[in-house]
């Protein structure tokens, strides 16, 4: 989710904001169109009853890499860490199409990866039964975009440090998130954005504060960016063309799982989209929603991008991600599908959600990654801009 860096193409400044303006005008034009789909799903519901079968274990488990889109798509999944792993290949050879740095940058992408996939597969072996005994999804999907490749990121490589992390995302993280599921989130009726996200950053907070007392792992590594001066700024902003903005939007939609390249981004909006026309019925949780919130996410990326695209070029990276994966799509399901609910949760989210990030991420400790303060961001947002479009639309 941080330490991104941009491949230099030289185009021209007012990009991003063309490219907003054609997936505005194309939402729009599609979303008052499409009808409100059933709430309930035979399909999911069938999925959800086979979770003690080994394959349907395991598609349940790889569909969890994408769980923090909304999308819950095991061709997605697939298709994005294929993606993942190509751009991996394509950086360690230095080639340039090769887009967004994956894995942030840091060359560690197999191992963040293996630790979350491991994470995520003892959550559900410690923690599956609950899925049964509730006869409803919950949020074991947390440890896969929280404390386990952050863990990896922040002090390198190696089965140790990727083991920590996978165990402390399954043991910290993921029961924070159940609790606050079926305690709090069920029994209020609020968006499960507010379980899953407050698991990730209160499983950050007590994950870090473990880890500074483990002695096997080597030195918290994770440097500050540094700052860039004027003429780095100025070539930045002119490299923001239109194929940058389409890019960004592209990679914007994998940096939750910390790969944030266009090559991943790509795999997984076509893994979805196969996934959705075989079985409509299990992408996003059952509720035949996913034109709506595919809509929603696509206008808030373009949005989100355009925005801020001065501080991409001067920082190097902004959490414009945020809200591809909180507001946007957690509005839509709030408000059933409403048009009205894609449009305004796509720009409240591009509005608030990646300044509040980038606020509370630059507040967290110094022996935490600042994932912990995006998570928070969405969160807060679940609290508030989500229950006020879910009444209003």
């Amino acid at each position: 989710m941080s330490g991104v860096q941009a491949v230099a193409w030289t185009a021209r400044p007012v990009g991003p904001w063309a490219v907003a303006a054609v997936v505005a005008a194309v939402v729009v034009a599609a979303v008052w169109g499409i009808p409100p789909a059933p709430a309930d799903s035979p399909g999911f519901a069938a999925w959800l009853g086979s979770y003690d079968r080994v394959p349907s274990f395991l598609t349940w488990v790889l569909a969890d890499a994408t769980d923090a889109q909304f999308h819950r798509s095991a061709l997605g999944a697939a298709l994005m860490l294929a993606g993942a792993g190509v751009a991996h290949r394509a950086y360690r050879r230095g080639r340039r199409w090769r887009g967004f740095d994956v894995g942030c940058g840091s060359g560690l992408w197999p191992w963040l990866t293996a630790s979350a996939l491991l994470g995520v597969l003892a959550a559900h072996l410690l923690w599956g039964w609950v899925v049964p005994v509730t006869g409803s999804w919950q949020p074991l999907f947390v440890a896969f975009v929280s404390v386990a490749p952050a863990v990896v990121l922040c002090y390198g490589p190696g089965w140790p440090v990727a083991l920590t992390g996978a165990a402390l995302g399954a043991g910290v993280a993921t029961p924070i998130a159940l609790l606050v599921h079926n305690a709090v989130c069920v029994p209020l009726g609020l968006s499960s954005l507010v379980a899953a996200t407050t698991g990730m950053w209160a499983g950050g907070l007590a994950g870090f504060a473990v880890c500074r007392r483990l002695p096997w792992l080597p030195p918290f590594a994770l440097a500050p960016r540094p700052e860039r001066d004027e003429a780095a700024v100025a070539a930045a902003e002119r490299a923001q063309g239109a194929g940058w903005g389409l890019r960004r939007m592209l990679a914007d939609f994998t940096e939750a799982p910390f790969h944030g390249n266009e090559l991943a981004g790509a795999g997984l909006l076509a893994g979805l989209l196969i996934g959705y026309l075989l079985d409509p019925s299990l992408a996003v949780y059952g509720t035949g929603l996913l034109p709506q919130v595919l809509a929603a996410q696509l206008l808030t990326a373009a949005l989100s991008v355009a925005l801020w695209r001065r501080q991409w070029a001067r920082r190097g990276w902004y959490p414009t991600f945020i809200p591809i994966v909180s507001v946007a799509p957690a509005a839509v399901l709030a408000a059933g599908g409403s048009a009205t609910s894609v449009i305004a949760g796509a720009v409240a989210g591009a509005v608030v959600a990646p300044p509040l990030g980038a606020a509370l991420g630059a507040r967290v400790p110094a022996h935490c990654h600042p994932y912990v303060g995006y998570v928070m961001a969405m969160t807060l947002c679940g609290l508030t801009i989500v229950p006020l479009i879910g009444v209003l639309a």
